[in-house]
């Protein structure tokens, strides 16, 4: 807007006190199809040297026809003339040109974005302009901290060129934080592009909604606890995909830190769950022998690869298991458990393996205090003894010429085997009462008769060697 005053009469050095227009005040008024939003603006002080602006907010519906408008424009001045403030309005028709440049709207959406992970937002726009948009910058974004895109707040997608009335493509990934409900989540867009002119221009008007999929999760069925004190043992169930898409290459996994449970393997593979579709897993893990048996809330993770190939995972599951109290790893048993005073004879002991594997190169050593004794074979060995199976051991004892009658002694085993991870283990040592008896016939006992007989025997070579 410029100011064309002159002076016509007077000192020309006070021209600009004469000549500025003061307190510019614009209205503009348009006819149908187009409005005026902005109201009567303020410019301030307009010199015959510094033209003014007058932004004008203009509503230009959908359909109108392109071509040259008028709109009417009041504008208030005030000047001095003959030493005296005036104030003016004058009256200004402004014409506006339509252009029918590119424009765009999304006529189609297509996602897989899913809650607490990311996917593929692909939009379709449509050139609904008369022109072709060359270089086009088409960007989507959003303020929230809920949603990105392409890991921030924005991603611009190049198209070379959209002829009128021609749709394209543009596809995003798009994050969701986890814990949000399902519901409608917008992204406001842009199009920046160059006319058949190469002038640049900007269609800012694009908005599109996406609604995500539910959240993954993963639970926990028909879980049972085959766990033990100072064993190795299993925790077994059934792991069930609850999501809405299928998880590939699915893994269960311990993910506690406490230092009595221990796992021989940390995590175990089940292979792709559709959604819905559950698989059962085995998981061994072993229970140190400082332990306390009872119930324990154990921390588990399922980890899982989404349709990109992106490994993830469900960190919120926990399962009771029960732990069993320490027990003998094996059973131990004597069938006979007597022995005859100052007599010699063959025990047999039945070993049953009470552990939940197979036990390799199991050794036997048995042990005995007086009046007891070990005889040649104090040892005992099986290749292997699986789990629950049962075999028979010899061992020879002996008795001292000590041994009571009517009493009772101990004798003890301990076992040295290989567990199915091929270390050595040695058991507790295991005490099976013995019963002494009186010899066969009630007759002196054992030691006594040797005595007697060497008595015997001496007597004899003395008076042998008198007759000679």
């Amino acid at each position: 807007m410029a100011n064309d005053g002159d002076l016509r009469f007077g000192n020309a050095a006070n021209s600009d006190l004469v000549t500025t227009a003061r307190n510019v005040r614009a209205e503009v008024e348009a006819s149908g199809p187009l409005s005026v939003e902005s109201g009567e603006t303020s410019i301030g002080s307009v010199t015959t040297s510094a033209p003014g602006e007058l932004p004008v907010s203009l509503n230009v519906p959908q359909g109108v026809e392109p071509g040259t408008y008028s709109l009417d424009l009041d504008l208030t001045y005030g000047y001095i003339s003959s030493g005296e403030s005036r104030t003016v309005t004058i009256s200004r028709d402004v014409e506006v040109r339509v252009r029918d440049d590119a424009r765009f709207q999304v006529v189609d959406i297509d996602s897989d974005a899913q809650i607490g992970d990311s996917g593929t937002v692909e939009a379709t726009i449509e050139n609904v302009g008369a022109e072709t948009a060359h270089n086009a910058d088409v960007t989507f974004g959003t303020q929230s901290n809920s949603v990105t895109v392409s890991d921030g707040q924005s991603n611009t997608v190049r198209i070379e060129e959209i002829e009128p009335g021609e749709t394209t493509s543009v596809a995003y990934d798009v994050g969701v934080a986890s814990d949000l409900p399902v519901q409608q989540y917008t992204l406001s867009g842009s199009v920046q592009f160059e006319d058949p002119d190469g002038i640049t221009r900007t269609d800012d008007g694009l908005s599109l909604g996406i609604l995500p999929l539910a959240e993954q999760e993963f639970a926990f069925t028909n879980v049972e606890s085959q766990l033990r004190v100072a064993e190795d043992g299993e925790l077994v169930g059934t792991v069930r995909n609850d999501g809405p898409v299928p998880a590939r290459s699915v893994v269960v996994q311990y993910a506690g830190n406490s230092q009595s449970v221990i796992p021989a393997e940390r995590s175990t593979a089940v292979g792709t769950l559709d959604s819905g579709e559950s698989a059962n897993f085995t998981l061994p893990i072993s229970i140190s022998g400082e332990a306390e048996s009872g119930l324990r809330s154990l921390d588990m993770v399922v980890q899982y690869r989404n349709g990109e190939d992106e490994l993830r995972a469900f960190e919120d599951l926990v399962v009771d298991a029960e732990v069993a109290p320490e027990r003998d790893r094996f059973d131990v048993a004597v069938e006979n458990r007597t022995i005859q005073s100052g007599g010699t004879r063959t025990v047999d002991v039945t070993v049953t393996n009470n552990l939940n594997e197979t036990a390799s190169d199991v050794e036997a050593r048995l042990f005995a205090d007086d009046p007891l004794d070990t005889g040649d074979t104090d040892t005992g060995y099986v290749q292997s003894l699986d789990s629950g199976e049962t075999t028979t051991m010899t061992f020879e004892l002996t008795t001292t010429g000590s041994a009571t009658p009517g009493s009772t002694y101990p004798i003890s085993l301990d076992f040295r085997y290989d567990d199915v991870d091929g270390d050595s283990q040695l058991t507790d040592t295991y005490r099976v009462p013995i019963d002494v008896t009186e010899s066969e016939g009630g007759g002196l006992p054992l030691p006594v008769i040797i005595v007697a007989l060497l008595v015997v025997g001496t007597g004899a070579l003395v008076v042998y060697r008198r007759r000679q």
